[in-house]
C-alpha cells in the first residue's frame, strides 16, 4: 500500500490495477481533497501526462457501459472516479502474455467513499450503475481516437463478468459489440 497525505493506493490482483482512496481534509466549510498527484501516482506506474478528462452521466440504475478499450498504439491508462452515486466498476486484462489475461476485477466505487480505480494500459473498462443518477470522471493518458476505439460484449461468456444487477439499459453500440474471438491473443500496449 502506498499513501500520501490524502491518497491511498492499494494494488489489486490484476498487475498494474490499483484502488485509489481519497482522504479529503474536512472542516466546517466542507471538504477539500486531491484527486490527482503525478508524484504519488508515478509510484504505481502512472508515467504519462493527463491527455483528456471526461465526465459521464448515467440516469438509470442497472445500466451497463462498456466494455471499452483503445487498440494499440493508443491504448490508454485511466483513473476512474465516481463523483455521484455508486457503480460496479470493472477492468478486464487484455494484455498479451499477462498472468491475468482475460480476467476481470470489479470494485464498488462511490462518491460517498471517495474511491477510484487506476486502470493500466491494455485493460478494457466497463461499469454498471448501482444507483440512479451516477457521474464518473475519467482521467486519460491518451486522447480518444475513434479509429482505434474497440470493445467486447459486456455479456461475453468468455469474460463471464458477474454484473451485480440485471442489465436494465445497454446502448445499441454496446449491445452490438463482438464476443472475443478464440484467436484473440491480446494487446501489446
Amino acid at each position: 500500500m502506498t499513501a500520501s497525505e490524502n491518497l491511498i493506493l492499494e494494488p489489486l490482483r490484476i498487475p498494474g490495477l490499483h484502488r485509489l482512496q481519497t482522504k479529503p481534509f474536512m472542516d466546517e466549510r466542507g471538504s477539500f481533497g486531491r484527486v490527482f498527484c503525478a508524484e504519488v501516482l508515478r509510484m504505481v506506474g502512472w508515467e504519462w501526462p493527463v491527455s483528456q478528462i471526461n465526465l459521464s452521466r448515467t440516469t438509470s440504475r442497472g445500466t451497463v457501459r462498456g466494455v471499452h478499450f483503445q487498440r494499440p498504439p493508443f491504448t490508454d491508462a485511466k483513473i476512474v472516479y465516481c463523483m455521484r452515486g455508486e457503480v460496479f466498476d470493472v477492468a478486464v486484462d487484455l494484455r498479451a502474455g499477462s498472468p491475468t489475461f482475460l480476467q476481470w476485477h470489479g470494485e464498488l466505487l462511490s462518491a460517498e467513499e471517495g474511491t477510484a480505480l487506476i486502470i493500466p494500459k491494455g485493460c478494457a473498462h466497463g461499469f454498471q450503475t448501482m444507483t440512479d443518477d451516477c457521474e464518473l470522471l475519467y482521467v486519460h493518458s491518451e486522447p480518444f481516437r475513434s479509429d482505434h476505439d474497440a470493445g467486447f460484449s459486456p455479456t461475453d461468456p468468455r469474460l463471464a463478468i458477474k454484473w451485480p444487477l440485471p442489465i436494465s439499459v445497454l446502448s445499441a453500440r454496446d449491445f452490438s459489440q463482438p464476443h472475443i474471438e478464440p484467436t484473440f491473443d491480446g494487446l501489446t500496449p
